[in-house]
């Protein structure tokens, strides 16, 4: 089976894909890529199984109602999230509460936070897959779900903070994790692109994405339970890895949804 992982942003060129083979008990890197445009994550997507995609596919639920009452001049549907948690509920979505409370880590808000412009061109890429491939679940029930590689790091027991930017602490950050990544995953093989990785924080969370959908696909990740369900299939769902990283070499034979 294939994976792909998308470390999306706003702008192409700091948009970077992984493409992971899996094999029995083997995993190999065949394809990485920065600079990624639409119609590449479209592509791509239709060769995978499963995409991870590090962005959020949805937005909290309560945004409509209040910003179709400030639309309509409304003042009983915006006051209904006066105060501090109400603007909470319109900054954060149910998985980004779940997330918190499992990891310590604090998501990006997709509403009110440096992550907007990337999940609007999210929710274009998926309109765009839903044209050629038909619509995809956002709790990651189809073949497209959103990852947080900080989220997954952690569950790995591997640094999750540090390595982003461009400075030289940053460089050294990235370097330590991907060796503790390929110490933990000898069975991963990075097919020279060792060099790639650890110069790039977007090409490094695209191969950390990328694990992730592997996760996903075998079932071993934290799925909503019935009092994040129905929230789930309209905000979108983050899938954290429920176990470690060797297990993610199990075989996938004969279960539906696999290509040969």
């Amino acid at each position: 089976m294939r994976t792909l992982g998308v470390d999306l942003a706003a702008a192409t060129r700091k948009t970077a894909a992984a493409v992971i083979v899996w094999g029995s008990g083997t995993a190999r890197l065949e394809h990485l890529a920065l600079d990624v445009g639409d119609a590449e994550i479209v592509r791509l997507f239709g060769a995978s199984d499963m995409t991870g995609i590090d962005c959020p596919v949805g937005w909290p639920d309560a945004l409509l109602p209040f910003l179709a009452g400030h639309l309509a001049f409304q003042p009983h549907p915006v006051l209904d999230y006066d105060g501090i948690e109400g603007r909470r509920l319109l900054a954060y979505r149910d998985t980004d509460r779940f997330v918190t409370a499992r990891t310590g880590l604090i998501p990006l808000s997709v509403s009110a936070d440096r992550l907007a412009h990337p999940a609007m061109r999210c929710a274009v890429i998926q309109a765009k897959i839903a044209v050629v491939h038909g619509p995809q679940a956002r709790d990651g029930g189809g073949r497209l779900a959103e990852v947080y590689p900080a989220a997954t790091l952690k569950s790995w027991g591997l640094p999750a903070r540090g390595y982003k930017g461009r400075g030289g602490a940053e460089a050294q950050r990235l370097a330590e994790i991907l060796d503790g990544l390929t110490e933990a995953a000898p069975w991963l093989d990075l097919a020279g692109h060792r060099e790639q990785l650890a110069g790039s924080d977007d090409m490094f969370d695209a191969l950390i994405a990328s694990l992730t959908a592997r996760a996903v696909a075998i079932g071993a990740t934290l799925r909503p339970d019935a009092g994040h369900a129905r929230a789930a299939v309209t905000e979108g769902w983050i899938h954290v890895p429920a176990g470690g990283l060797d297990e993610l070499t199990g075989g996938l034979d004969g279960l539906p949804g696999t290509r040969p």
